[in-house]
């Protein structure tokens, strides 16, 4: 039987020297000896009772799946809470000489390691240059600002998450790391807490402040709670570069909007015009589409809206008669379900081959609530089958509408105002009434006059500001915009070229669709709190033919100043500039992170050296109004792409699949599942928030169903690894507590482990140099290689960014291979003194590398693990698992990694044994191939009885020939059906191979003494 053969094996984590020979070969049993020693037999006893205990939980489990959530968190029971209590200042280096705690407990694991971290400088790229195992390659990502305004939810932890175990991995690789650290000021958002918080202690409404009045107090909130976000990323285990961390309003980032306005608009990019935009009226601000929430209605439907005094009913069809002037007995009914807006109409159009209305092509409409005369027109968009074919047109407040009313030259009329009320020119019968109390009284007005026809359920989509909840209106404004096409045409490009690769690849049809359809970005808000817009409305001057106010684009007033006296021809001091008093949308600011987070404009090294950026990751909602605006504006103000990698997880949802939404009352905050949180906690932090009382009532009764006892304690580890585990790629991701509280008994299960290895290795213990390290026992040998799949396994997920991978070969390990198999094989050999050396140099190995595996998915764990093993002698030990490096790579590692499977199959078996080079092949075994290199052989003694077995073989092999018989004396007519007989004679002579093998095996077994048992061997 030729030598098992070394495979090269590349792990970036460890290195073995492979064995040169095992000693004479012996079967090792892969559970504890039932025969042995008491303790042996007490190991044996007392696993039994664990997998009977096991067994009834999962058919228990099995058998409440039905249950409610409220009854099976009744499982859980909670656990003592160990504090580390040892005083130790803030940064200064955890102690860790102590005995660990009996049981897990996040809160002692969790405790003073982030703030060493952070003191030690490992999370600097600055100091992985220093490390033996530097590569000199850069790693860099910047994390998805988070809104100042708020905490961290669930699906921001997701984000952490996936970005942590990515840069710790490429830390531990020895790759300069940078993880830029920062946050968004949110300009709606955060304005309008400001405000309600004014409102709620001073009573003062922002307008009764002047603008820098308002600004003082935004930053003084902003700086008072402005560093919860930065809190919870420390919780979550972030190693994030905080000596780089941004805010879209500091000082850098500042000059760098203002820059990327001016050569926008200095390259033709950017332009003032008035258009349709989305307005929200209770905000009086235009909005951007990625806060427009299209919410659909079955049919009627009431909702109570932001200023309005009464319910108002939505999903109605209105029907309006419009008559035809000149001919009293003719009318052109049109459906509507915006019927506030009728004031504003300025024609009646309907399809140009709508045999209906062919006679009436030219004629005029009276309207009905003014009798102004409407022309009827003619337009192919128009859907002469939906409702009657015919629609009013009201250019100034739909965006359909417009783009017909510009292709016959209609003039618009706005007639909702910017705060929600009707204009002048809808009359003083309206005028300064709510729009939508006015479409009760333009209701009435119509039944009045007899030219209301009826009103029907209708199903349809509703606008609705998702940062304040009124109805989204459009309206038209003159605003800055900044135009799209060319800059799309280019990142669409970058995406089918393959320069910009998004992950999952099924993304990229939505990125193309998007980009093909991409119109000019409003980029103006009516906002206080933001960046202000850099241009100056020159007064009294105008443009193109005294038609358009002047206007101009500067970094500072003094050169905006200058450019008028240009454009002007008057000198500058004689001109009167006003600055737009509106700021920039957010994801303007936003769309700049990657370049202006390493200091663009200037010329830095960080922009030098880190940028492009190595990857982007973030949640596949923020693809297109986040990464498409980065990749647009980066290629066009850098000259290259920011990134040339996306990669995107998807949304975090409930265990029922719904989206996590407040008023559902299943809205997770990793604080609470980390340190767990009671019932009354939880009601209290609903009743802090802004549900209405119905909201209130709906979320309180889901939570109270979802979490009758609170939520247990789980730990920062635990709710990483949860999240990791799923394959985020793919479909949204359903989470559960009961998943993160399973990941805490993995956690436990980890922790218990240890505290066997540290007890067998013992005070005195010396671990061997890595390159020393030979396995003495097939046991030894088979462990090492299941290291060595897990190590492998784990440098494939982590290369090609499936997480799920890593997770999975991470619990099989620890879980499977050490725990289950390997400890309980060892604790009889450990149990005799004095016993080999081999098994506790294994038992490093495995901690220690399992160890270093574990860290960049749970660092706290690790860490704190690793700091109580012994140090390797001889060489530099790195001062934290943060930063430990790759290890000696000797010429041969990946010991059996050709058997790692065969290998791991046959551990579950009662014994396994390894055949030594020379030994001879046992006679009368079952024999199988393993490729070109190896073969198994099992014994069948005592299992079969040949003499039966023989006779069945023979039946068998009788019926195969008769077949292959006639097979062959058959000539078939055509090609094919030559083919076929061909294959299906090699099939049978195959099989009579193997018949016959099995035949001479059986033979083999009569002619020796039986003997029982059932033991496989390589």
């Amino acid at each position: 039987m030729p030598h098992l053969p070394l495979v090269s094996f590349r792990s970036p984590f460890w290195g073995l020297k492979p064995s040169r020979g095992f000693p004479r070969f012996h079967p090792l049993s892969t559970h504890s000896k039932p025969h042995g020693s008491s303790l042996s037999r007490r190991n044996h006893e007392a696993k039994q009772k664990r997998q009977r205990e096991k067994q009834a939980a999962l058919e228990a489990g099995i058998a409440g799946k039905s249950k409610s959530p409220a009854e099976s968190s009744k499982a859980w029971t909670p656990k003592e809470v160990v504090l580390y209590e040892i005083p130790t200042e803030p940064g200064e280096k955890k102690d860790v000489s102590q005995l660990l705690p009996p049981a897990y407990s996040p809160r002692y694991v969790e405790a003073a390691w982030y703030s060493w971290w952070v003191r030690e400088g490992f999370f600097k790229p600055e100091y992985q240059t220093k490390l033996p195992q530097a590569t000199g390659e850069t790693f860099s990502m910047c994390i998805p600002p988070p809104n100042v305004t708020g905490s961290l939810h669930i699906g921001h932890a997701l984000t952490v998450a996936i970005q942590d175990a990515l840069v710790r991995w490429h830390r531990m690789c020895g790759d300069q790391v940078l993880w830029v650290p920062g946050s968004d000021h949110a300009g709606i958002a955060t304005q309008a807490v400001v405000e309600k918080q004014l409102w709620k202690e001073r009573g003062v409404r922002r307008h009764e402040l002047n603008r820098e009045e308002f600004l003082r107090e935004v930053w003084k909130w902003k700086e008072e709670k402005g560093g919860e976000i930065s809190e919870q990323l420390q919780a979550l285990g972030a190693s994030l570069d905080w000596d780089r961390e941004c805010f879209t309003m500091d000082a850098g980032s500042s000059v760098a909007v203002t820059e990327a306005f001016v050569r926008l608009y200095e390259a033709g990019l950017l332009y003032r015009s008035q258009q349709l935009v989305n307005w929200s009226c209770a905000l009086r601000s235009a909005i951007s589409d990625i806060e427009v929430e299209s919410r659909p209605l079955p049919g009627r439907t009431e909702l109570r809206l932001p200023g309005c005094p009464t319910p108002v009913s939505f999903g109605l069809l209105v029907s309006v008669a419009f008559p035809v002037d000149g001919e009293p007995d003719a009318e052109v009914v049109v459906g509507t379900t915006r019927p506030e807006t009728l004031p504003g109409d300025v024609a009646v159009a309907v399809h140009p081959g709508d045999s209906r209305y062919t006679h009436l092509h030219g004629r005029q409409l009276r309207h009905p609530l003014t009798g102004q005369l409407l022309p009827l027109i003619t337009d192919s968009a128009v859907q002469p089958h939906v409702g009657t074919g015919a629609v009013k047109v009201t250019p100034a407040h739909s965006p359909a509408d417009a783009e017909l009313g510009a292709r016959h030259g209609l003039s618009p009329l706005s007639v909702i105002a910017e705060d929600g009320t009707m204009t002048s020119l809808c009359g003083d019968w309206l005028q300064g009434l709510h729009r939508f109390v006015a479409r009760e009284k333009i209701m009435s007005a119509l039944r009045e006059r007899g030219l209301f026809r009826g009103l029907q359920n209708h199903p349809m989509v509703l606008p609705i500001c998702s940062r304040s909840g009124d109805v989204v209106e459009y309206l038209l404004k003159s605003q800055w915009f900044v135009r799209c096409q060319e800059m799309g045409a280019r990142a669409a490009q970058a995406v089918e070229s393959g320069a910009l690769e998004l992950s999952p690849s099924f993304h990229q049809k939505n990125w193309q669709h998007w980009f093909s359809h991409i119109g000019d970005w409003c980029v103006s808000r009516q906002l206080w709190w933001g960046h202000r817009i850099p241009a100056y409305l020159v007064v009294g001057e105008h443009t193109k033919g005294d038609k358009e106010d002047c206007w101009v684009v500067g970094r500072t007033e003094a050169e905006a100043r200058k450019i008028a006296a240009e454009l002007t021809g008057k000198p500058g001091t004689e001109l009167t500039l006003h600055r737009d008093p509106d700021v920039l949308d957010t994801w303007f600011s936003s769309a700049l992170f990657p370049f202006a987070a390493l200091g663009w404009p200037q010329e830095t090294p960080d922009l030098a050296r880190f940028y492009p950026l190595s990857l982007l990751e973030t949640g596949s909602d923020l693809l297109l109004f986040w990464v498409g605006r980065m990749v647009m504006l980066g290629t066009q103000l850098t000259g290259q792409l920011p990134f040339s990698k996306v990669l995107l997880h998807s949304m975090v949802r409930d265990r029922q699949g719904r989206k996590m939404s407040k008023s559902l009352g299943n809205v997770l905050d990793p604080r609470d599942i980390i340190s767990g949180a009671e019932l009354q906690v939880l009601e209290a932090k609903l009743r802090d928030g802004n549900l209405d009382s119905t909201e209130l009532a709906i979320a309180a009764t889901a939570q109270r169903k979802d979490f009758p006892h609170g939520i247990p304690e789980c730990g920062t580890d635990a709710l990483r690894f949860a999240l990791c585990s799923h394959g985020a790629l793919g479909g949204d991701l359903h989470l559960s507590v009961s998943e993160v509280l399973s990941s805490r008994h993995f956690c436990n299960k980890i922790w218990n482990a240890l505290r066997f290895v540290l007890n067998a290795l013992g005070e005195k213990f010396v671990p061997q140099p890595t390159e020393e390290l030979s396995p003495s026992s097939p046991m030894d040998a088979w462990i090492l290689s299941r290291l060595a799949h897990a190590a492998w396994e784990c440098e494939r997920g982590f290369l090609a960014r499936e997480l799920s991978l890593i997770t999975r070969a991470l619990h099989h390990f620890w879980l499977h291979s050490l725990c289950d198999v390997y400890l309980e094989a060892v604790k009889p050999v450990l149990s005799h003194s004095p016993h080999a050396p081999g098994p506790p140099q294994v038992l490093f190995s495995c901690a220690d590398v399992g160890l270093r595996l574990l860290a960049p998915l749970m660092p706290f764990l690790a860490e704190e693990l690793w700091q109580r093993l012994p140090r390797r002698p001889g060489g530099r030990s790195a001062p934290s698992i943060c930063v430990m490096g790759p290890g000696s790579e000797p010429g041969e590692q990946g010991l059996f990694e050709a058997f790692l499977e065969p290998l791991g199959t046959l551990g579950h078996c009662a014994a396994v044994g390894l055949l030594p080079p020379g030994v001879a092949v046992p006679s009368g075994w079952a024999q199988a191939a393993l490729g070109d290199t190896a073969q198994v052989y099992m014994e069948l003694q005592g299992l079969v009885e040949p003499r039966a077995q023989l006779s069945l073989l023979a039946a068998r092999r009788h019926k195969l020939q008769k077949q292959l018989d006639g097979l062959t004396d058959w000539t078939p007519s055509d090609g094919e059906s030559e083919a076929k007989r061909q294959q299906r004679l090699s099939s049978l002579q195959l099989e009579l191979s193997k018949l016959d093998k099995a035949a001479s095996y059986l033979q083999e077994l009569m002619d020796v003494c039986p003997s029982p048992g059932l033991s496989p061997q390589l």
